[in-house]
């Protein structure tokens, strides 16, 4: 076997999908769109192992390291090997190589990650290289009439309606909480600073797919204080954004999720959170109430971090209930050590 290293070039792709067959995991299918020629607007550096037999150059593996515009303080990494080329030393040895080039980002970051499906070959890789788990997401389905519908005030028809909302996707005041509420259950891996435009673009304008928005108001408050009948608005206190075409985020460029689209009679995606400054008590409400109301007669499909801990709280106990189960395989965001 005598390999040669050169960059991507165009017409890679279908010759390395000759070799490689179909993707072996979902992460993987995403991560094959990130190669792509090498530049830098975004930067990206993209590298191809080729096996040359009898003079003929046969491309058998592929690398790529890039930029992300969301979560910048790390690089998107991700290496493929053909099945017959494995353990021979391509993937350690391109690895290598884009350690080297992500030494001369511009950006100046140079830590690794990237997202794996557990037990699988990709993952064993991952942890041989030092990549280590900073985060686990789950895709899941929640049935119909999982929890009992909340009473909202006095329970009239009129303090639901206070309280409970259609809001439209543009609204700046929605933007804001969801952009907050990104920012907050990230930590792990900050998406930097998030502006009302760019939470429109990720989550809620109709490129994102954003279908609808339904959001839970605190109860009215009075604009002139105690005796004064209420008749301002509550705050926000939680939001669901209903998707057309999948959970935000299922490009692996920016690294936000791993959905896709659910069937014409499948569960109805949503993105499900709440006012990051609500205590722990008040956001499980929050996120209970909402998710009480709308899977109330169809089924939903939630992303679950394990950093979502107001909706880890309401959710999990739905699987030993049978009311909900996990769609799919688990997702791992492996790192390099901070």
């Amino acid at each position: 076997m005598a390999i040669a290293y050169r960059e991507w070039r165009d017409g890679d792709d279908l010759a390395l999908l000759e070799i490689w067959g179909g993707p072996e995991t979902v992460q993987a299918g995403q991560f094959r769109g990130t190669l792509a020629p090498s530049g830098n607007s975004p930067w990206r550096r993209c590298i191809v192992a080729e096996d040359v037999v009898d003079g003929v150059a046969i491309p058998v593996a592929a690398a790529v390291v890039h930029a992300a515009s969301l979560h910048p303080e790390r690089l998107w990494a991700y290496v493929e090997v053909a099945r017959d080329h494995r353990r021979a030393g391509l993937g350690s040895t391109l690895l290598t190589m884009l350690r080297h080039e992500a030494a001369q980002a511009p950006s100046g970051v140079a830590k690794l990650r990237c997202k794996v499906e557990p037990g699988t070959p990709g993952a064993a890789f991952a942890e041989a290289a030092g990549l280590a788990p900073i985060q686990r997401s789950r895709l899941v389905v929640v049935d119909p009439a999982p929890l009992k519908l909340p009473v909202f005030g006095d329970g009239s028809e009129s303090a639901a309606t206070d309280q409970v909302e259609d809001l439209a996707t543009g609204s700046v005041e929605l933007s804001d909480v969801v952009g907050r509420y990104y920012t907050a259950v990230h930590g792990w891996d900050s998406p930097g600073e998030l502006s009302v435009a760019m939470v429109q673009r990720l989550f809620l304008d109709d490129l994102s797919g954003a279908h609808g928005a339904i959001v839970l108001r605190a109860p009215k408050a009075s604009a002139f204080g105690h005796g004064i009948a209420a008749s301002r608005k509550g705050r926000l206190e939680g939001f669901a954004i209903s998707y057309a075409q999948g959970i935000p985020g299922a490009d692996a460029a920016d690294g936000v999720g791993a959905a896709g689209s659910a069937g014409p009679t499948g569960p109805t995606e949503v993105f499900l959170g709440h006012e990051p400054t609500l205590d722990a008590d008040q956001a499980r409400a929050a996120v209970r109430d909402l998710l009480a109301l709308i899977a109330y007669q169809h089924p939903v499909m939630l992303e679950l971090d394990d950093a979502m801990t107001a909706l880890r709280a309401v959710v999990e106990p739905l699987f030993e209930s049978g009311k909900a189960h996990v769609q799919g395989s688990e997702t791992l965001v492996v790192s390099d050590p901070a």
